[in-house]
C-alpha cells in the first residue's frame, strides 16, 4: 500500500514538473515571437524609411528635369538661378563635390587606417588610452566648429601658399584661401574619427590565431599585420571607407565656410560649390523652378552616395556577391 502511494506522488510531482516546464517553454516561445515581430517590424521600418526617402527626393527632383532636360541641368555649366536670362547647369557643382570628397579620401583614409593599425596592433596600452578618447572626442566637435577653423587657421595658410605659387599671373583669380583644397583637407580631419573607430573595431575581431599561425611560419609583427590581419579585416575596413565617404559627401556647413562657395571648375586653387553648399546657400530664397532645380541637386547627391556605396562594396569587397 505505502509503495502505491510511493508511486502516486512520484507521479503527480512528475506531471507537475512536466505542466511547469511546459508552461515554461510556452513562456519562453511567446517572448521569442513577440521578440522576432519588433525585430521584424523595425526592419520594415528602416526599409519603409529609405524607400520613402527615394520616393519623396524623385517626387521633388524630377518635375525640374521634365522641365529643363537632362542635358540643361546636369552637363551644363552655368550656374545662374536668379539672372534674367536662367541657367540651372549644375556639372561643375557635380564635378567639384567628386574632387572634394576623392581628395578628401586619398588624405584622410590611409591616415585614419594606419591610426587604427596603431591603436589595434601596435601601441602600448597606455598610449592607446591616451589616444582612443582624442580620437572619440574629434567625432563630438560639431561639424561648425571644424568649418570655423578651417576659415580662421587654414584659409590664412592656404592664401599665403596660393599667393607664393600664382605669384605675378595675370589670369589666376585669388581666393583668400577658400577653395576646393582648403575643403578637402578639413573633410580629411573630420572623417578620421568615423574610419579609425569602425576599423580599429574591424582589427580586433580578427581572431588571435591568425596572428599566431603568422608569426610561428615566420612572418615577422608587420608582415602578419598587412599580409594577414588588414586582409581578415576587409569587410570591417570596407565599412569604414564607405562611411567616411559618405561623411565627406553629406558635409555641408563646415564645407561651406571653406570652399568658398563660387561655382567654378574644380580646380585645387579654385573657389568651387558642392552639391550640399548649394542646397545650403540657396534653399532659404529659392522658390520657382529655382527651388525644384535644388531638390534636383538634392536628388542627384543621394543617387550619387547610393551608387558610391554600392561601387565601394563591389570593388573593395572583390565583387563576390551582394
Amino acid at each position: 500500500m505505502d509503495i502505491r502511494l510511493q508511486q502516486a506522488d512520484y507521479n503527480r510531482a512528475q506531471g507537475e514538473a512536466s505542466m511547469s516546464l511546459t508552461g515554461k517553454r510556452s513562456h519562453t516561445q511567446r517572448i521569442e515571437v513577440l521578440a522576432e515581430s519588433v525585430f521584424t517590424v523595425c526592419a520594415f521600418f528602416a526599409v519603409f524609411a529609405v524607400f520613402a526617402i527615394t520616393l519623396y527626393m524623385i517626387a521633388n527632383g524630377v518635375p525640374a528635369i521634365c522641365r529643363l532636360g537632362v542635358r540643361e541641368i546636369l552637363f551644363s555649366s552655368v550656374w545662374k538661378p536668379t539672372a534674367a536670362d536662367p541657367s540651372f547647369g549644375i556639372l561643375y557643382v557635380i564635378l567639384s563635390s567628386v574632387a572634394g570628397t576623392a581628395l578628401a579620401v586619398l588624405l584622410g583614409v590611409p591616415a585614419a587606417l594606419l591610426t587604427a593599425v596603431f591603436l589595434a596592433e601596435v601601441a602600448p596600452r597606455p598610449l592607446a588610452a591616451v589616444v582612443r578618447p582624442a580620437v572619440e572626442l574629434l567625432a563630438g566637435i560639431p561639424s561648425v566648429v571644424y568649418g570655423l577653423l578651417g576659415m580662421l587657421i587654414l584659409n590664412p595658410l592656404m592664401y599665403r601658399l596660393e599667393q607664393r605659387l600664382f605669384r605675378g599671373s595675370g589670369t589666376h583669380q585669388f581666393t583668400g584661401g577658400a577653395n576646393l583644397l582648403s575643403a578637402a583637407l578639413v573633410l580629411a580631419v573630420m572623417i578620421l574619427p568615423t574610419v579609425i573607430s569602425v576599423s580599429e573595431t574591424a582589427l580586433r575581431a580578427v581572431p588571435e590565431q591568425l596572428r599566431a599561425s603568422s608569426m610561428a611560419l615566420g612572418a615577422s609583427r608587420i608582415q602578419t599585420i598587412f599580409r594577414v590581419v588588414l586582409p581578415a579585416a576587409r569587410p570591417g575596413i570596407v565599412t569604414a571607407v564607405v562611411l567616411g565617404v559618405g561623411r565627406a559627401m553629406g558635409e555641408a556647413m563646415a564645407v561651406n565656410l571653406v570652399s568658398g562657395g563660387s561655382v567654378n571648375v574644380p580646380l585645387p586653387f579654385s573657389s568651387v560649390r558642392f552639391l550640399t553648399t548649394a542646397l545650403v546657400s540657396e534653399m532659404g530664397y529659392a522658390e520657382g523652378l529655382h527651388r525644384q532645380a535644388l531638390f534636383t541637386i538634392g536628388l542627384v547627391l543621394f543617387g550619387f552616395i547610393m551608387i558610391v556605396n554600392i561601387l565601394l562594396h563591389r570593388i573593395l569587397r572583390g565583387a563576390d556577391g551582394p
